[in-house]
């Protein structure tokens, strides 16, 4: 397991997950992608999402998850991979619309983010796929269900493909 990943809570914990399963989920993520290096999460409330959305994409509003990764600067080698930003009341409510676990739900994130730190992206088809297929094969190591499941059978009904993690977003730090 990769300790070098901070865990804040700008937030009230109750109902999030412990910063033990953040890190949980990190390292199973950075073992599936062989990357390694730390970061932070932060547990932000919706006027820090919202704020942090507006400076850095020019989106109002909060969203579910933000990636920042970091680049360092030329003859600077360092093992930080960036941060992830998770609004927790947008978490908490996606979970309870889409009728998976806010535990699923955050599990999912935190690999989708980490994913946009080690460099996948789902802005085509192609690669929304494969980002995709890691986040499902990384999330059943850890004993979660397919968040993709219900998309896919209501895609396979009328030959469409929806992304589900619009509302993730890297950006370079």
């Amino acid at each position: 397991m990769d300790e070098a990943w901070g865990v804040q809570y700008a937030v009230p914990r109750r109902g999030i997950p412990a910063a033990a399963s953040f890190r949980r989920w990190i390292a199973a993520a950075l073992a599936r992608v062989e990357r390694r290096g730390g970061g932070t999460v932060r547990l932000v409330d919706e006027s820090e999402s919202a704020a942090l959305n507006a400076a850095y994409r020019g989106k109002h509003g909060p969203t579910n998850v933000l990636s920042f990764a970091f680049e360092a600067p030329p003859g600077l080698t360092d093992d930080y991979l960036g941060d992830l930003v998770i609004c927790a009341p947008v978490v908490m409510r996606e979970a309870q619309e889409q009728g998976k676990s806010p535990r699923a739900h955050f599990a999912h994130l935190v690999v989708h983010g980490i994913l946009h730190l080690a460099g996948y992206d789902h802005l085509n088809d192609a690669d929304a796929r494969e980002m995709e297929s890691r986040e499902v094969a990384i999330l059943a190591i850890l004993g979660f269900e397919d968040p993709y499941r219900d998309r896919d059978e209501d895609d396979a009904r009328d030959g469409s493909l929806s992304l589900n993690t619009r509302n993730a977003h890297v950006l370079q730090r």
